[in-house]
């Protein structure tokens, strides 16, 4: 599923949009576009805290990623299977540092426009680590 660099999540660790697939609770699959920022076998995400994807990993963690456009509609690469960790304040501040640092002024000012808007716990961080063997 990786791609040839042996990056665990392929295409997504380099691509501008990333689609988060979670599950609901009868199965259904439920994909949104992000930005996502990769460190090692770590791919981490920023969302609205009180989001429905957020709600959906607080029961059931096992998502998929899958590079893709800013739509989410055109995805590219195969799918990665992974689980999602919702990160505190410390962890989110972190991913926030991320996305500044991938994205530029545009993430920059993104995740200021949010503290402006939300407040700092407006927004939550998300640790997708590949699904191992046995998951």
């Amino acid at each position: 599923m990786a791609s040839a660099s042996n990056e665990p999540f392929g295409d997504a660790a380099r691509a501008k949009y990333v689609q988060l697939t979670s599950y609901r609770k009868d199965g259904t699959a439920v994909s949104s576009p992000l930005w996502a920022a990769s460190d090692g076998d770590v791919l981490f995400m920023w969302t609205t805290a009180d989001s429905w994807k957020v709600k959906r990993i607080q029961r059931d963690p096992h998502v998929a990623v899958q590079a893709c456009d800013a739509r989410g509609h055109k995805v590219i690469g195969s799918p990665v299977n992974g689980t999602a960790e919702i990160l505190d304040s410390v962890g989110t501040e972190r991913v926030r540092g991320l996305i500044t640092d991938k994205y530029g002024i545009l993430g920059w000012l993104t995740v200021k426009g949010s503290q402006l808007r939300r407040g700092k716990s407006g927004t939550v961080g998300l640790a997708i680590r590949p699904a191992s063997g046995s998951d």
